[in-house]
C-alpha cells in the first residue's frame, strides 16, 4: 500500500543530513550520496562506491542489475557478486534450486497491467516470483550497502536522517512509478524520506553545475546556466530513451518546454537483435536449450556482446570479432540439427557475412551496424517529433547522457540529422543521472514547471441533459436523472504546470454513516476526454478517503490534487471541520 498525499514539506527535506540517490537501471545499478554541509559548500562533492568484479583489477562505478535468491526465496547476492555466485553454482551443478533475475526493470515499461501481484520469470524461464519481492530485495540491498559503507567510514548518519531519491524514466506511467515507490517503501525507506527523480531531469540538473571544459562538444565560453538557454536532453540508457527540452529560468531553475517522450530503444534493444540474429542461424529451439541447459554459456555470450557493443570501433574496421561458447553451442545444436556450427553458418543467409574462427565469430561490420540502426533511427525519429514544435526552433544544443550516449553510431546519426545543432556530451555521461538525482534531492524545487504527459481526471456524474450526453451513460441516482462516467478534468495533456500547483475538486458522501469514500482517478492520452470508458482512458488508481467518525448528513470533502511534481499527490480535508483526512490507495 502506498500513501497518496502528505509527502514531506520542503522544510522537512532540508532537515536531512544527507541525500542518497539510487539509480535502479536496466543493465546496471548504483547509488551516490552527499552530505548537506558538503552540498552547500561544493554541490559536486558527491561520493559513490567502487564495485569490483571477479579480479580486483576490474572496477566499476555501477554494478549489474541482477539478483540471486535461494530456494526459500531469500536474498543471497546482488550485482557482480550475484553474477559470480550464480556462475559458481552453474559450474558445480547446484543452481537448480536457486532463482536468478537480471534486466528485469523493463517489465515495467509500457506495461498496462502493473499490479502488486505481477510475476517475473527468472533467467531459466522455469521459475517465477512476485515482481514486488524481486524489486524490493534489490533496492534493499543497495540501501543496506550504502548504510554499511557509511559505518565503515565512521559516518553515523541514521536511516531516517537520509533523504532518499529513486530514479525512474520520465516516460514511465504513473502506475510504474507508484510500483517502484511501493517497492522502495517495502525495502524499508520511510515514505516521507523518499522522492522520485525523473532521469532526464536529473541529468540536466547535473550538467548545470559543470564547467564548459567538462561539456564535450560545447563552444568556448558556452554555459548552460545563462537565462533563456534552451536545450534538448537525450537520455539514452540501457532500456529506454527519454527525451525532453529544458529552458533555464530567471531564478536559476529549469522549465520543461516539451513533455518527455521516448520508447524502449535503449542499449538492450540492440542486444535483442543480436540474439535474434543468432536464433536465425542456430534456431530458436537451440537458443532456448542453451539458455536452460547451459546458462553459464548464455551469460558468457551476453557479457561478450555487451563488451564488444560498448568498445568496438566500426569506422576503421571491416570485421567485428566476438568470442562465443562454441562447446556449449555445439552440444545444443547437435541434438537438434545434427550439424556443427560451421555447417549451420554456411547454410544460413549470413554465410558471406559471418565466419567461424575457432572459438570466435567474425561479423561483417555492415551487418553489425545494422543491429544498431533501428534503435538509432528510433531516437532520431523521436527528436524530429519534438522539433516539429515551432516554439522549439531556437533550441541549438543537444545534451546526450546515459550509457548508450557513448555510441559512435548514435553520434554520427544525430550529427547527420541535425547538422546545425551542437552535440554536448558531459564528462561522466553514464553517471549524470545518478549524481543529478543527488542534487535534485537537496533541492527538489530545481524543476520549476513540467509539461503534463497525459490528461488526469476523476469519474463523476452530472445532471442529465438529452442533447449533451450519450444515452448509454444515463442513470437514475437517488431519484435524480444523471449522466454517469463523466471524465471531470483535473489537468490536460501538454499543459505547462508549475511544480506544486493545486487543483481543487469537491466530493460528497451520497449515503448516511459512510466511513470511507473512493475517488476514481483516470488518465487519458486525449487533451479533453469526455467519458472515463473512452478507449483512450484507463483507471489510474482509486484513493480511499477514510473518516474517523460518521454522520447523518451529506458530508463534503475538499480534495486538492498536487500537480507538476514527479508524482501526483492528493490532500483531502473535511469541509465542516477543516481537518486533514487520511487518503490511501492500493496498487491492485
Amino acid at each position: 500500500m502506498c500513501t497518496f498525499g502528505f509527502r514531506a514539506s520542503m522544510e522537512d527535506l532540508r532537515k536531512h543530513l544527507m541525500v542518497a540517490a539510487v539509480d535502479f537501471g536496466t543493465t546496471y545499478s548504483g547509488y551516490s550520496f552527499s552530505m548537506r554541509a558538503d552540498w552547500e559548500d561544493n554541490p559536486l562533492k558527491i561520493s559513490n562506491p567502487i564495485w569490483r568484479a571477479g579480479s580486483r583489477q576490474f572496477v566499476s562505478e555501477k554494478t549489474p542489475t541482477c539478483l540471486l535468491l535461494n530456494s526459500n526465496r531469500e536474498f543471497v547476492a546482488f550485482g557482480f557478486e550475484a553474477e559470480n555466485k550464480w556462475i559458481d553454482l552453474l559450474l558445480d551443478n547446484e543452481h537448480k534450486e536457486y532463482y536468478y533475475f537480471e534486466r528485469f526493470k523493463m517489465n515495467l515499461h509500457n506495461n498496462k497491467n502493473i499490479t502488486s501481484g505481477m510475476m517475473l520469470d527468472d533467467i531459466t524461464g522455469t521459475k517465477r516470483l512476485p515482481a514486488f519481492h524481486v524489486f524490493k530485495l534489490s533496492i534493499q540491498y543497495l540501501v543496506n550497502h550504502l548504510l554499511d559503507a557509511l559505518k565503515k567510514r565512521g559516518n553515523l548518519v541514521k536511516h531516517d536522517e537520509v533523504q532518499y531519491v529513486l530514479t525512474v524514466p520520465a516516460i514511465w506511467t504513473d502506475r510504474a512509478k507508484r510500483f517502484m515507490r511501493s517497492c522502495a517503501e517495502g525495502a524499508g525507506i520511510p515514505t516521507n524520506n523518499l522522492i522520485l527523480a525523473l532521469e532526464p531531469e536529473a541529468a540536466s540538473i547535473f550538467c548545470q553545475f559543470l564547467s564548459t571544459e567538462k561539456l564535450k562538444g560545447s563552444d568556448p565560453g558556452f554555459t548552460m546556466t545563462a537565462e533563456g538557454t534552451k536545450f534538448m536532453v537525450v537520455d539514452l540508457g540501457g532500456g529506454t530513451a527519454d527525451i525532453t527540452v529544458h529552458e533555464k529560468a530567471a531564478n536559476g531553475h529549469l522549465k520543461e518546454k516539451h513533455r518527455a517522450i521516448g520508447n524502449d530503444c535503449g542499449g538492450t534493444s540492440i542486444d535483442r537483435r543480436f540474439f535474434k540474429l543468432f536464433e536465425e542461424i542456430i534456431g530458436k529451439t537451440t537458443m532456448d536449450s542453451l539458455k536452460k541447459e547451459s546458462p553459464l554459456a548464455y551469460i558468457d555470450l551476453i557479457r561478450e556482446f555487451e563488451s564488444v557493443k560498448r568498445t568496438v570501433e566500426t569506422e576503421t574496421k571491416t570485421k567485428v570479432t566476438m568470442t562465443i561458447p562454441v562447446v556449449a553451442l555445439e552440444t545444443s545444436y547437435q541434438k537438434v540439427h545434427n550439424k556443427n556450427l560451421e555447417s549451420l553458418l554456411a547454410d544460413s543467409s549470413y554465410s558471406k557475412d559471418i565466419k567461424l574462427a575457432q572459438d570466435k565469430i567474425r561479423i561483417d561490420v555492415e551487418v553489425f551496424n545494422k543491429m544498431f540502426m533501428p534503435s538509432v533511427d528510433s531516437v532520431i525519429s523521436l527528436m524530429k517529433e519534438i522539433f516539429q514544435d515551432k516554439s522549439l526552433k531556437d533550441v541549438t544544443h543537444l545534451l546526450m547522457v546515459g550509457g548508450f550516449s557513448d555510441c559512435q553510431l548514435m553520434h554520427d546519426a544525430v550529427r547527420q540529422a541535425f547538422p546545425e545543432k551542437k552535440i554536448i556530451i558531459p564528462e561522466e555521461a553514464g553517471l549524470a543521472v545518478l549524481k543529478g538525482a543527488v542534487l535534485f534531492g537537496h533541492d527538489p524545487e530545481y524543476i520549476q514547471s513540467r509539461i503534463m504527459r497525459c490528461s488526469y481526471g476523476v469519474k463523476t456524474n452530472v445532471p442529465w441533459h438529452d442533447k449533451k450526453y450519450d444515452r448509454k451513460h444515463y442513470a437514475v441516482m437517488e431519484g435524480e436523472e444523471r449522466c454517469d462516467n463523466i471524465f471531470s478534468l483535473i489537468v490536460g495533456k501538454d499543459e505547462s504546470v508549475e511544480a506544486g500547483m493545486l487543483v481543487k475538486k469537491s466530493f460528497f458522501t451520497p449515503f448516511k454513516h459512510q466511513d470511507k469514500m473512493e475517488i476514481m482517478v483516470y488518465v487519458s492520452d486525449e487533451t479533453t476526454p469526455g467519458y472515463v470508458d473512452d478507449e483512450t482512458c484507463s483507471l489510474l488508481c482509486t484513493p480511499t478517503i477514510t473518516f474517523s467518525d460518521t454522520c447523518e448528513y451529506r458530508r463534503w470533502v475538499d480534495v486538492e490534487f498536487v500537480l507538476g511534481k514527479t508524482e501526483i499527490d492528493l490532500i483531502a480535508h473535511d469541509r465542516n471541520s477543516g481537518k486533514a483526512i487520511s487518503a490511501k490507495f492500493d496498487l491492485n
